[in-house]
């Protein structure tokens, strides 16, 4: 009797994204450009953190946003609103984005104009953190309205990630949350993960990250290949440099 042959079809999509992605990243990186996947639930506080980020950076770094939903463009009118270069990646139901669509989203760019790009991937905690991007950080938001569980309830999402934001602080009066116990569990998942408790609404928090996120920006930035036609202006001297 014949074996029955098995065609797993999902690894090798998720295969040949990987090479997508890391091509892309490697461009990115030769262009003295990082990129950062900012991933949560519907809700979670994706685009109020990007739009904190801008506020906080915009006067230091040449920034880029590739907003991603289902349809609609309200999130990247929210980034031109406030001045800033947006692409939108209608995803037409697929619940992530992977390295092609990204870069499709980076030909209506100029590379050479950027030092950062801030990918606001799709509403949702699991698909998300299975495709890779391209991207240089990978953030993973959970607000306290969500609840303590999530790790416990989506891994991947917690296991993927080099910095996890526990966003909405300001909730923690009336949201039953407990910081500890995520904490825990993260670190059992992800020991490498920084965890950050911030507040978009208050602001309360958001100094911790931007120094973590320009951390690790800048040893993107900084393994760029020599690119003898694109100056390389590094990080300018902001207001947090003459405290």
């Amino acid at each position: 009797m014949s074996q029955t042959r098995v065609v797993r079809i999902r690894e090798s999509i998720l295969a040949e994204n990987t090479v997508h992605a890391t091509a892309l990243r490697e461009r990115l990186t030769a262009s003295s450009v990082a990129m950062v996947n900012i991933m949560a639930s519907p809700g979670g506080g994706k685009t109020s953190l990007i739009l904190r980020t801008i506020q906080e950076l915009r006067s230091e770094f040449r920034i880029a946003v590739v907003e991603a939903d289902i349809d609609s463009t309200v999130d990247a009118d929210k980034m031109t609103a406030v001045g800033i270069e947006a692409v939108q990646i209608e995803t037409g139901g697929f619940c992530h984005v992977d390295a092609t669509m990204v870069q499709a989203a980076l030909a209506e760019l100029r590379l050479d104009d950027l030092d950062l790009i801030l990918l606001e991937n799709v509403g949702n905690l699991i698909c998300t953190a299975q495709h890779d991007t391209g991207a240089h950080v990978n953030v993973a938001l959970l607000s306290l309205p969500e609840g303590d569980d999530k790790p416990l309830k989506y891994p991947i999402m917690f296991a993927a990630a080099d910095i996890v934001i526990i966003n909405k602080t300001d909730y923690a009066e009336i949201a039953e949350f407990d910081i500890d116990a995520v904490r825990h569990r993260i670190a059992q998942l992800n020991p490498r993960a920084e965890v950050l408790p911030v507040s978009c609404r208050t602001g309360d928090g958001i100094g911790a990250w931007i120094e973590r996120l320009m951390s690790r920006v800048e040893n993107a930035r900084s393994a760029a290949i020599p690119n003898p036609g694109r100056s390389m202006p590094g990080r300018q001297p902001g207001p947090r440099d003459a405290r």
